[in-house]
Parts: structure tokens; C-alpha cells; sequence
């Protein structure tokens, strides 16, 4: 085999898997390629705030739920267990470097409770972080083990947003500059290219 066929291989790229009519190349089968929101999931754990930078977060039907998939080695993933609690904190552009840092850092080894300012809801036992632009309480309704990792389906009993981010008494994106990531890279949020459910109506195919 020639260094470039490794090399492709290396790269995730085989040349010989283009297709016969359309300019496509096949690439390796890693699932962190679509653009997704970085969180910061929270949860008491050993007495304390821990939290945990997460890109495995999403909606999941048109009730009021969330999932958040956990590693069950993490120090987050006992608090989340022991209480049936978590939060989701959507961090700004500017959190960037600290979002990481929970990401790079174990609560089994470092304690991150200060890393924040957290406050409580009398809703369920689980630490928001009071610098983040938006914060959403759940409760643990299911779970689902899949290869060393929990998904965490949680419903979603509280919900904040500092009045700073909104706009006509809502979330405004813009505003609020989430953390996205796709890869190994951060990104921030772009501009505004349509509505949702609305650019459809003028197309004609």
C-alpha cells in the first residue's frame, strides 16, 4: 500500500469510496461533526457544585425535556444518580475558557464547587451557575446505558434566564452568544439566515 493510501487512511479519508455522481468523499465515522451547544451539566455531588462541560445535550420531543448523555466514570454522573437531579447551563462565548475547564478537569481530583456562584431552586437538588446566561432544573424521568455512558432524560421543572439576554421577555440567542462546538473546535453563534417554518413557504420547487 502507498504512503498516500495510509496517509488517507490516517486521516479518515478513503479516495476509492467516491461515489460515481456526486462530489463526495467518504470520512470517518466520528460523531462529533455537527455543530452542537456546549453546556455545563450540573449536580451535588460529595456535598458540593461539581459540573461537567457536555456536547452530548439536546431537545428531545416537543415536551418539555432534555437529555444529557454522562460518562459513568465522571464525578457528576454519582450526583446526578444519588439525587435524580441535574442542570443544564448554557455558557456565553466570553465562559469559554472555564466551560473548558470542566471539561479538562475531574471533580475526583479537583474541587470546581468555586468555580462558580451557584443557587438552588426549592424545585430539586441540583446547583445552577449563576453567571450563565440561561439555566434549566431537571428531573431524571429515564435512563439509558449505552457503551460506558448514561443518557440522562431529564424534565425540565425550572427555567432562568438573566434579564440581560432577553428580548421582548424571551431568549434571544444573539444576545446570549452560546458556545457551539463541532470537532475539536469552539465556535460562536453567527448571524440570523431565516424563521424557522416560515422560509419554506416561498420556495417552489
Amino acid at each position: 500500500m502507498s504512503n498516500e493510501n495510509n496517509e488517507s487512511k490516517m486521516n479518515g479519508i478513503n479516495k476509492m469510496d467516491k461515489t460515481n455522481n456526486v462530489n463526495k468523499t467518504k470520512i470517518s465515522n466520528y460523531p462529533m461533526v455537527s455543530p452542537t451547544p456546549i453546556v455545563l451539566v450540573g449536580a451535588e455531588t460529595g456535598g458540593k457544585p461539581n459540573y461537567a462541560a457536555v456536547g452530548a445535550f439536546g431537545v428531545v420531543c416537543l415536551a418539555p425535556l432534555f437529555y444529557v448523555s454522562l460518562k459513568d466514570t465522571h464525578y457528576t454522573t454519582i450526583g446526578v444518580k444519588e439525587h435524580g437531579f441535574f442542570s443544564v447551563n448554557l455558557p456565553s462565548a466570553d465562559m469559554v475558557a472555564k466551560t473548558d475547564y470542566c471539561g479538562v478537569t475531574s471533580g475526583h481530583n479537583t474541587d470546581k464547587s468555586g468555580l462558580f456562584a451557584s443557587f438552588y431552586d426549592e424545585a430539586g437538588k441540583a446547583p445552577m451557575i449563576a453567571e450563565a446566561p440561561m439555566n434549566y432544573l431537571c428531573r431524571v424521568v429515564n435512563t439509558f446505558p449505552i457503551n460506558g455512558f448514561t443518557i440522562f432524560f431529564g424534565e425540565i421543572v425550572s427555567t432562568y434566564a438573566g434579564e440581560q439576554f432577553l428580548t421582548d421577555g424571551r431568549a434571544d440567542p444573539q444576545k446570549i452568544s452560546p458556545i457551539l462546538g463541532m470537532g475539536t473546535t469552539y465556535y460562536r453563534l453567527g448571524d440570523v439566515i431565516g424563521k424557522i417554518f416560515q422560509e419554506g413557504k416561498s420556495f417552489a420547487p
